[in-house]
């Protein structure tokens, strides 16, 4: 019998994939990043064929650290990066054009001419979203517009769409030979094409949209038995698919109504399990799909998405040189013992959750000669604490449930300096669990359940365990000064793009 579980987990600066046993422990891990494509100011891509060659690497590479075959996994989940488009010919398996990437502002005219007739909440209600170039449904469109010859091959269905899920199903399953060409409820919740209740593309969407039907994927459930590897896992069930913040929830075992967790990661994303009905966000929030096992009742969350958080420690370092890797920027921060003034508000691809305003850039404000690196590093990492909290009482006032804890999750939770700081300006514990890395647990969760390896819930509840937990400190004056300097900082960035 099998032992382990597989997850592909393709994110946005990297691909990794880990194998875990029973109990949810990490066996192996490998890791590999890949190119960043900035052909103009505010474009963002990523060259597909290179993500499924690093899959490929990635997973070769877990399955020899680990000493084990591919026949000793039971099943391999997937998640991915969300609304990151691809448009792919069936025939070849060469892709249109490079993956767009979610972070992308091209498609800002697009959703301004969707906006002059009924507003940036004209879809909200079918689908839970505002009109903004982070989903994937206007990227489709701009490749339609602006690639000769997609749009009439995307009527025959020659050419499809998929977010990075779809793109690295399809190939596990065999791509030109045979590859399933599907999606999860989830990712699909991302476009914007999708409607909410039914589970299903809109028609009257796609046709406003001008997406044609003929070119998207099959919507399937989260966790079920979607087809069979070809190489590099041959045989193997792949049995499960959930965007990566889902995926986070589905790992961090959320499965109560009032449960959240936030990932740090490239951005932050905050969700809240609301339970089987839709909760439509009066605050900036989104309405998504948490998880559908089989076929159970589809689950809902309200969502607090932030596009720059774990970037701007990477912008730091690769754009500014301010430090040598990401690691370095706890040690510089707490170099000094405030951030001097400064405020730092990174809005690199516009503001979203709870601002949704593609017209905001980055400032740094509140500079003086004073202020040194160190200060800067500072107000970088608070940046995050700061755009979180702003979420969290986004989700306060939409689902009237406060908010008396924050598991949390990503890459940079081990960062103890912005971990104390989150729970003081949230004035609430912040739960760092033992497998911080649960987006890719919540891939294999899935594929595992879908199998027979694990057979309910409570089996997974079982294995999520406490690594620490940091309890707030900050005077509540404090706090409330320092927010309000924020916000005012915030305010500074709209408006810049004309």
């Amino acid at each position: 019998m099998a032992k382990y579980v597989g997850a592909l987990d393709q994110g946005t600066t990297s691909t990794r994939f880990m194998i875990f046993d029973h109990s949810g422990n990490v066996i192996a891990v490998d890791q590999k990043e890949h190119e960043q494509i900035y052909p103009k100011p505010g474009w963002v891509e990523h060259d597909a064929m290179e993500i499924w060659t690093r899959s490929k690497e990635v997973i070769s590479g877990a399955l020899a650290k680990a000493g084990i075959q591919a026949a000793d996994l039971a099943a391999v989940g997937v998640t991915n990066q969300r609304e990151t488009a691809v448009i792919w010919d069936k025939t070849t398996g060469r892709p249109v054009h490079n993956a767009i990437v979610w972070q992308d502002t091209r498609t800002d005219t697009i959703c301004n001419n969707l906006a002059k007739d009924g507003g940036q909440d004209r879809f909200r209600e079918k689908v839970g979203l505002p009109l903004a170039t982070y989903f994937s449904g206007p990227k489709i469109r701009w490749v339609l517009d602006n690639v000769p010859g997609v749009r009439e091959r995307a009527e025959r269905g020659e050419v499809v769409f998929g977010n990075i899920d779809s793109w690295c199903i399809w190939n596990l399953t065999g791509g030109v030979d045979g590859g399933i060409h599907m999606t999860d409820v989830t990712n699909a919740s991302r476009t914007m094409l999708m409607n909410l209740k039914t589970l299903d593309w809109d028609d009257e969407i796609l046709g406003i949209m001008g997406v044609p039907r003929a070119m998207l994927p099959k919507i399937r459930p989260s966790s079920a038995v979607y087809g069979h590897c070809r190489e590099p896992l041959p045989g193997i069930p792949v049995a499960g698919d959930l965007g990566d913040q889902q995926a986070a929830i589905f790992g961090q075992t959320c499965y109560s109504v009032g449960e959240a967790k936030n990932t740090y990661g490239t951005g932050n994303f905050l969700l809240l399990n609301t339970g089987t009905s839709p909760i439509q966000s009066k605050s900036g929030l989104l309405t998504t799909l948490g998880y559908q096992i089989g076929d159970q009742p589809a689950v809902y969350c309200l969502e607090g998405s932030i596009a720059i958080t774990g970037a701007l420690v990477q912008w730091l370092r690769d754009n500014l040189g301010m430090i040598s890797n990401s690691v370095e920027i706890e040690q510089l921060a707490a170099s000094v013992e405030d951030n001097g003034g400064v405020y730092f508000v990174p809005a690199f691809s516009g503001l979203f959750a709870p601002y949704w305003r593609s017209d905001a850039r980055g400032v740094i404000a509140g500079l003086t000669r004073y202020v040194t690196k160190a200060h800067i590093a500072r107000a970088v990492l608070e940046a995050t604490a700061w755009q979180s909290k702003e979420v969290v009482d986004a989700m306060n006032a939409d689902s009237g449930v406060t908010l008396t804890s924050l598991k949390v999750d990503g890459g940079m939770v081990h960062n103890e300096l912005l971990m104390q700081f989150q729970a003081d300006v949230l004035g609430v514990p912040v739960i760092r669990p033992k497998v911080a890395e649960t987006t890719s647990l919540g891939a294999a969760y899935a594929a595992g359940l879908a199998v027979g390896f694990w057979t309910q819930l409570d089996e997974l509840r079982a294995n999520w365990g406490v690594d620490r937990t940091w309890d707030p400190h900050m005077d509540a004056a404090i706090r409330d000064r320092e927010y309000k300097l924020w916000k005012k900082a915030v305010t500074r960035t709209f408006d810049w793009v004309e």
